[in-house]
Protein backbone atom coordinates (compact mmCIF):
# COMPACT_ATOMS: atom_id res chain seq x y z
CA UNK A 1 0.00 0.00 0.00
CA UNK A 2 1.47 3.34 -1.16
CA UNK A 3 1.98 5.42 2.37
CA UNK A 4 -0.36 9.06 2.90
CA UNK A 5 3.43 10.97 2.84
CA UNK A 6 3.96 9.89 -0.82
CA UNK A 7 0.04 10.89 -2.03
CA UNK A 8 0.66 13.87 -0.39
CA UNK A 9 3.62 14.82 -1.57
CA UNK A 10 1.75 13.77 -5.01
CA UNK A 11 -1.01 15.74 -4.73
CA UNK A 12 1.37 19.07 -3.77
CA UNK A 13 3.07 18.31 -6.95
CA UNK A 14 -0.18 18.10 -8.85
CA UNK A 15 -1.65 21.34 -6.90
CA UNK A 16 1.27 23.15 -8.14
CA UNK A 17 0.68 22.31 -11.86
CA UNK A 18 -2.89 22.34 -11.90
CA UNK A 19 -3.89 25.18 -9.35
CA UNK A 20 -6.62 23.29 -8.16
CA UNK A 21 -7.45 21.69 -4.64
CA UNK A 22 -6.81 18.18 -4.12
CA UNK A 23 -8.28 15.98 -1.75
CA UNK A 24 -7.40 11.85 -1.53
CA UNK A 25 -10.24 10.26 1.16
CA UNK A 26 -10.19 6.12 1.48
CA UNK A 27 -13.42 4.35 0.74
CA UNK A 28 -15.07 5.40 4.02
CA UNK A 29 -14.44 8.59 3.85
CA UNK A 30 -11.59 9.38 5.58
CA UNK A 31 -8.74 11.66 4.49
CA UNK A 32 -5.60 10.58 3.28
CA UNK A 33 -4.23 13.08 1.74
CA UNK A 34 -5.13 17.16 0.87
CA UNK A 35 -3.62 20.24 -0.12
CA UNK A 36 -6.65 22.41 1.79
CA UNK A 37 -9.30 22.66 4.76
CA UNK A 38 -12.33 23.14 1.78
CA UNK A 39 -13.09 19.75 1.98
CA UNK A 40 -13.89 18.89 5.63
CA UNK A 41 -17.69 18.62 4.18
CA UNK A 42 -16.81 15.74 2.32
CA UNK A 43 -16.90 12.40 3.44
CA UNK A 44 -20.94 12.07 3.44
CA UNK A 45 -21.23 13.03 -0.07
CA UNK A 46 -17.99 10.65 -0.56
CA UNK A 47 -19.63 7.51 1.14
CA UNK A 48 -22.87 8.05 -0.82
CA UNK A 49 -20.29 8.44 -3.93
CA UNK A 50 -18.96 4.81 -3.34
CA UNK A 51 -22.12 2.84 -3.45
CA UNK A 52 -23.06 4.91 -6.79
CA UNK A 53 -22.22 3.11 -10.07
CA UNK A 54 -20.50 6.16 -11.37
CA UNK A 55 -17.18 6.33 -11.85
CA UNK A 56 -16.96 10.22 -11.75
CA UNK A 57 -19.53 12.90 -10.49
CA UNK A 58 -20.01 16.69 -9.87
CA UNK A 59 -21.63 17.41 -6.00
CA UNK A 60 -22.07 20.65 -4.69
CA UNK A 61 -18.61 22.13 -6.60
CA UNK A 62 -16.68 19.30 -6.02
CA UNK A 63 -16.05 16.93 -8.77
CA UNK A 64 -15.37 13.55 -7.46
CA UNK A 65 -13.44 10.75 -8.66
CA UNK A 66 -12.73 6.87 -8.69
CA UNK A 67 -9.55 5.44 -8.37
CA UNK A 68 -9.63 1.87 -8.68
CA UNK A 69 -6.24 -0.84 -7.99
CA UNK A 70 -7.06 -4.14 -10.21
CA UNK A 71 -11.21 -3.12 -10.13
CA UNK A 72 -10.64 -2.87 -6.49
CA UNK A 73 -12.39 0.80 -5.35
CA UNK A 74 -9.24 2.62 -3.61
CA UNK A 75 -9.56 5.48 -3.34
CA UNK A 76 -11.64 8.91 -4.04
CA UNK A 77 -10.28 11.65 -5.47
CA UNK A 78 -12.27 14.99 -5.14
CA UNK A 79 -10.98 18.15 -6.96
CA UNK A 80 -11.75 22.03 -6.39
CA UNK A 81 -11.08 24.22 -9.04
CA UNK A 82 -9.04 23.41 -12.16
CA UNK A 83 -11.91 25.66 -14.41
CA UNK A 84 -13.88 24.13 -17.22
CA UNK A 85 -11.13 21.53 -18.02
CA UNK A 86 -11.76 19.79 -14.47
CA UNK A 87 -13.23 16.88 -15.91
CA UNK A 88 -9.88 16.11 -17.76
CA UNK A 89 -7.94 17.59 -15.16
CA UNK A 90 -9.54 15.34 -12.72
CA UNK A 91 -9.52 12.03 -14.79
CA UNK A 92 -5.55 12.42 -15.22
CA UNK A 93 -4.99 13.21 -11.54
CA UNK A 94 -6.73 9.86 -10.86
CA UNK A 95 -4.63 7.94 -13.54
CA UNK A 96 -1.82 9.36 -12.14
CA UNK A 97 -2.78 8.23 -8.52
CA UNK A 98 -3.95 4.70 -10.16
CA UNK A 99 0.07 4.66 -11.78
CA UNK A 100 1.29 5.45 -8.22
CA UNK A 101 -0.41 2.33 -6.91
CA UNK A 102 0.54 -0.33 -9.79
CA UNK A 103 3.85 1.20 -9.16
CA UNK A 104 4.36 0.85 -5.41
CA UNK A 105 2.27 -2.34 -5.17
CA UNK A 106 5.07 -4.21 -7.47
CA UNK A 107 7.82 -2.80 -5.84
CA UNK A 108 6.18 -4.06 -2.16
CA UNK A 109 5.75 -7.83 -4.63
CA UNK A 110 9.53 -7.29 -5.14
CA UNK A 111 10.47 -6.98 -1.85
CA UNK A 112 8.96 -9.27 -0.34
CA UNK A 113 10.09 -12.05 -3.29
CA UNK A 114 13.43 -10.69 -2.27
CA UNK A 115 13.14 -11.27 1.47
CA UNK A 116 12.15 -14.52 1.52
CA UNK A 117 14.52 -15.95 -1.31
CA UNK A 118 17.14 -14.28 1.26
CA UNK A 119 15.61 -16.07 4.20
CA UNK A 120 15.53 -19.42 1.96
CA UNK A 121 11.64 -19.56 2.28
CA UNK A 122 11.02 -20.55 -1.15
CA UNK A 123 10.91 -23.88 -3.01
CA UNK A 124 13.26 -23.94 -6.09
CA UNK A 125 9.81 -24.27 -8.50
CA UNK A 126 8.60 -21.08 -6.56
CA UNK A 127 11.74 -18.89 -7.02
CA UNK A 128 11.64 -19.43 -10.77
CA UNK A 129 7.67 -19.05 -11.23
CA UNK A 130 7.85 -16.15 -8.76
CA UNK A 131 11.03 -14.23 -10.48
CA UNK A 132 9.19 -14.63 -14.47
CA UNK A 133 6.06 -13.42 -12.81
CA UNK A 134 7.90 -10.14 -11.47
CA UNK A 135 10.10 -9.56 -14.19
CA UNK A 136 13.21 -10.09 -12.77
CA UNK A 137 16.19 -12.38 -14.66
CA UNK A 138 17.06 -15.34 -12.95
CA UNK A 139 20.27 -16.06 -14.50
CA UNK A 140 21.77 -12.38 -13.76
CA UNK A 141 25.46 -12.37 -11.83
CA UNK A 142 24.38 -10.90 -8.46
CA UNK A 143 26.24 -10.34 -5.08
CA UNK A 144 24.53 -9.65 -2.28
CA UNK A 145 26.13 -6.86 0.57
CA UNK A 146 24.79 -5.64 4.03
CA UNK A 147 24.95 -2.31 4.83
CA UNK A 148 24.96 -1.78 8.96
CA UNK A 149 24.75 1.58 10.77
CA UNK A 150 24.32 2.70 14.01
CA UNK A 151 21.57 5.01 13.53
CA UNK A 152 19.91 3.50 9.81
CA UNK A 153 16.57 2.90 11.39
CA UNK A 154 16.16 6.39 13.02
CA UNK A 155 17.62 7.83 9.67
CA UNK A 156 15.86 6.17 7.14
CA UNK A 157 18.64 4.21 5.98
CA UNK A 158 17.03 1.97 3.54
CA UNK A 159 15.56 4.80 1.76
CA UNK A 160 19.30 6.06 1.51
CA UNK A 161 20.32 3.08 0.11
CA UNK A 162 17.57 3.05 -2.55
CA UNK A 163 18.44 6.91 -3.14
CA UNK A 164 22.04 5.54 -3.94
CA UNK A 165 21.21 2.39 -5.56
CA UNK A 166 18.90 4.21 -8.08
CA UNK A 167 15.48 3.12 -9.17
CA UNK A 168 16.58 0.31 -11.55
CA UNK A 169 14.95 -3.05 -11.88
CA UNK A 170 18.62 -4.59 -11.57
CA UNK A 171 19.26 -3.92 -7.98
CA UNK A 172 17.34 -4.59 -4.98
CA UNK A 173 17.44 -2.92 -1.35
CA UNK A 174 15.61 -4.10 1.11
CA UNK A 175 15.47 -4.71 5.18
CA UNK A 176 15.62 -8.23 6.89
CA UNK A 177 15.82 -7.43 10.60
CA UNK A 178 16.33 -4.29 12.70
CA UNK A 179 19.18 -2.98 11.97
CA UNK A 180 20.74 -4.03 8.21
CA UNK A 181 19.83 -2.53 5.03
CA UNK A 182 20.59 -5.32 2.03
CA UNK A 183 21.22 -5.12 -1.25
CA UNK A 184 20.91 -7.18 -4.29
CA UNK A 185 23.32 -6.17 -6.49
CA UNK A 186 24.00 -7.57 -10.32
CA UNK A 187 27.27 -7.36 -11.60
CA UNK A 188 28.91 -7.39 -15.52
CA UNK A 189 31.23 -10.21 -16.01
CA UNK A 190 34.25 -7.87 -14.55
CA UNK A 191 32.17 -6.23 -11.39
CA UNK A 192 34.37 -8.54 -9.44
CA UNK A 193 37.36 -8.04 -6.76
CA UNK A 194 38.68 -4.66 -6.77
CA UNK A 195 35.36 -3.48 -8.64
CA UNK A 196 32.99 -4.25 -6.00
CA UNK A 197 35.33 -3.06 -3.13
CA UNK A 198 35.59 0.38 -4.89
CA UNK A 199 31.64 -0.17 -5.19
CA UNK A 200 30.94 -0.81 -1.64
CA UNK A 201 33.56 1.62 -0.71
CA UNK A 202 31.80 4.57 -2.71
CA UNK A 203 28.21 3.75 -0.64
CA UNK A 204 29.91 3.88 2.33
CA UNK A 205 31.54 6.82 2.31
CA UNK A 206 28.05 8.59 0.63
CA UNK A 207 25.87 7.33 3.18
CA UNK A 208 28.28 8.69 6.11
CA UNK A 209 27.96 11.84 4.32
CA UNK A 210 24.46 11.42 4.45
CA UNK A 211 24.18 11.28 8.00
CA UNK A 212 24.64 7.85 8.83
CA UNK A 213 27.76 6.85 11.47
CA UNK A 214 29.82 3.95 11.76
CA UNK A 215 28.36 2.41 8.39
CA UNK A 216 30.00 -0.61 8.28
CA UNK A 217 29.50 -2.50 4.71
CA UNK A 218 30.11 -6.73 3.53
CA UNK A 219 29.73 -8.47 0.87
CA UNK A 220 29.60 -12.02 -0.27
CA UNK A 221 30.97 -13.81 -3.53
CA UNK A 222 29.09 -13.22 -6.74
CA UNK A 223 26.47 -15.91 -7.95
CA UNK A 224 25.20 -16.61 -11.49
CA UNK A 225 21.85 -17.83 -10.26
CA UNK A 226 18.70 -16.29 -8.56
CA UNK A 227 18.29 -19.30 -6.48
CA UNK A 228 21.75 -18.59 -5.10
CA UNK A 229 21.74 -15.32 -3.75
CA UNK A 230 20.30 -16.77 -0.45
CA UNK A 231 23.90 -18.34 0.02
CA UNK A 232 25.95 -15.24 -1.13
CA UNK A 233 23.35 -13.69 1.90
CA UNK A 234 24.90 -16.10 4.38
CA UNK A 235 28.23 -15.30 3.03
CA UNK A 236 28.31 -11.15 3.42
CA UNK A 237 26.33 -12.27 7.40
CA UNK A 238 29.77 -14.15 8.06
CA UNK A 239 31.78 -11.26 6.73
CA UNK A 240 29.99 -8.64 8.49
CA UNK A 241 30.05 -10.35 11.77
CA UNK A 242 33.92 -12.04 11.58
CA UNK A 243 34.80 -8.60 10.42
CA UNK A 244 33.69 -7.04 13.53
CA UNK A 245 36.22 -9.59 15.81
CA UNK A 246 39.42 -9.54 13.35
CA UNK A 247 38.98 -6.65 10.92
CA UNK A 248 37.56 -3.82 13.40
CA UNK A 249 39.29 -0.86 11.69
CA UNK A 250 37.83 -1.75 8.20
CA UNK A 251 34.44 -0.39 6.87
CA UNK A 252 34.35 -2.91 3.92
CA UNK A 253 35.07 -6.14 4.40
CA UNK A 254 34.35 -9.28 1.48
CA UNK A 255 33.96 -12.97 2.55
CA UNK A 256 36.55 -14.02 0.14
CA UNK A 257 39.29 -11.93 2.85
CA UNK A 258 38.43 -13.59 5.73
CA UNK A 259 41.08 -16.06 5.89
CA UNK A 260 41.50 -18.51 8.73
CA UNK A 261 38.96 -16.12 10.82
CA UNK A 262 36.36 -17.80 8.79
CA UNK A 263 37.13 -20.89 10.43
CA UNK A 264 38.05 -19.98 13.70
CA UNK A 265 34.43 -18.38 13.74
CA UNK A 266 32.85 -21.69 13.53
CA UNK A 267 34.05 -23.10 16.30
CA UNK A 268 32.49 -23.81 19.59
CA UNK A 269 33.16 -21.98 22.79
CA UNK A 270 33.91 -25.31 24.43
CA UNK A 271 36.15 -26.15 22.01
CA UNK A 272 37.93 -22.84 21.88
CA UNK A 273 38.55 -22.41 25.76
CA UNK A 274 40.19 -26.17 25.66
CA UNK A 275 42.60 -25.14 23.16
CA UNK A 276 43.81 -22.07 24.83
CA UNK A 277 44.29 -24.04 28.13
CA UNK A 278 46.47 -26.88 26.09
CA UNK A 279 48.11 -23.78 24.52
CA UNK A 280 48.87 -21.26 27.17
CA UNK A 281 48.12 -23.62 30.24
CA UNK A 282 46.04 -22.00 32.35
CA UNK A 283 47.22 -18.67 31.35
CA UNK A 284 45.38 -15.51 29.58
CA UNK A 285 47.32 -14.36 26.75
CA UNK A 286 44.98 -10.78 27.83
CA UNK A 287 47.30 -10.97 30.82
CA UNK A 288 50.32 -9.98 28.84
CA UNK A 289 51.82 -6.52 29.13
CA UNK A 290 51.40 -3.99 26.30
CA UNK A 291 55.08 -4.18 25.30
CA UNK A 292 54.89 -7.80 24.93
CA UNK A 293 52.01 -7.55 22.72
CA UNK A 294 52.99 -4.56 20.89
CA UNK A 295 55.97 -6.67 19.67
CA UNK A 296 54.45 -9.87 18.97
CA UNK A 297 51.98 -7.62 16.76
CA UNK A 298 54.77 -5.82 14.95
CA UNK A 299 56.69 -9.21 14.58
CA UNK A 300 53.97 -11.40 12.93
CA UNK A 301 53.46 -7.95 10.56
CA UNK A 302 57.01 -8.29 9.67
CA UNK A 303 56.48 -11.82 9.07
CA UNK A 304 58.49 -13.50 11.35
CA UNK A 305 61.96 -10.96 10.47
CA UNK A 306 63.72 -10.08 13.71
CA UNK A 307 66.08 -7.20 11.99
CA UNK A 308 63.55 -5.81 10.48
CA UNK A 309 60.88 -5.88 13.62
CA UNK A 310 63.41 -4.53 16.19
CA UNK A 311 64.24 -1.70 13.19
CA UNK A 312 60.57 -0.61 13.73
CA UNK A 313 60.45 -0.88 17.37
CA UNK A 314 63.96 1.35 17.45
CA UNK A 315 64.84 -1.22 19.87
CA UNK A 316 68.42 -2.81 19.49
CA UNK A 317 68.45 -6.84 17.84
CA UNK A 318 69.59 -8.30 21.22
CA UNK A 319 66.37 -6.84 22.99
CA UNK A 320 64.19 -8.18 20.59
CA UNK A 321 65.83 -11.73 21.17
CA UNK A 322 65.28 -11.31 24.54
CA UNK A 323 61.41 -10.53 24.34
CA UNK A 324 60.90 -13.56 22.39
CA UNK A 325 62.97 -15.81 24.86
CA UNK A 326 61.04 -14.55 27.84
CA UNK A 327 57.87 -15.13 26.07
CA UNK A 328 59.28 -18.86 25.05
CA UNK A 329 59.96 -19.57 28.44
CA UNK A 330 56.30 -18.42 29.58
CA UNK A 331 54.55 -20.18 26.87
CA UNK A 332 56.74 -22.72 25.26
CA UNK A 333 56.34 -21.53 21.79
CA UNK A 334 59.05 -19.54 19.97
CA UNK A 335 57.85 -17.12 17.90
CA UNK A 336 60.83 -17.50 15.39
CA UNK A 337 59.59 -20.84 14.47
CA UNK A 338 57.09 -20.84 11.88
CA UNK A 339 55.17 -23.84 13.76
CA UNK A 340 54.93 -22.51 16.91
CA UNK A 341 54.24 -19.00 15.05
CA UNK A 342 50.87 -20.22 13.37
CA UNK A 343 50.13 -21.85 16.32
CA UNK A 344 50.34 -18.37 18.85
CA UNK A 345 48.82 -16.50 15.92
CA UNK A 346 45.75 -18.74 15.56
CA UNK A 347 45.57 -18.83 20.00
CA UNK A 348 45.34 -15.22 19.79
CA UNK A 349 42.68 -15.02 17.37
CA UNK A 350 40.53 -17.84 19.34
CA UNK A 351 41.05 -15.70 22.61
CA UNK A 352 39.82 -12.20 20.77
CA UNK A 353 36.60 -14.17 18.92
CA UNK A 354 36.28 -15.87 22.70
CA UNK A 355 35.84 -12.13 23.64
CA UNK A 356 34.15 -11.06 21.26
CA UNK A 357 31.34 -13.80 21.51
CA UNK A 358 31.27 -13.36 25.67
CA UNK A 359 30.56 -9.25 24.89
CA UNK A 360 27.56 -9.93 21.99
CA UNK A 361 25.98 -13.40 23.28
CA UNK A 362 23.83 -11.35 25.87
Amino acid sequence: MISNQILQNTLEGLKNISHAELCVLDIDGKEVASTSNDFLRCAAPAREFVESPADSQEIQGYQYFKIFDEQQLEYILIVLGGGDNVYMLGKMIAFQIQGLLVAYKERFDKDNFIKNLLLDNLLLVDIYSRAKKLHIKTDAMRVTMIVESSNGRELGGLEMVRSYIGNTSDDFASEVDENNVIVVKEVTETGKGSDLGKIAKDMQEYLEKEGLTDVRIAYGTVVGEIKEVSRSYKEAKMALDVGKIFFEERKVICYTELGIGRLIYQLPIPLCKMFIKEIFDGKNPDEFDQETLTTIDKFFENNLNVSETSRQLFIHRNTLVYRLDKLQKSTGLDLRVFDDAITFKIALMVVKYMNYMEKYTY
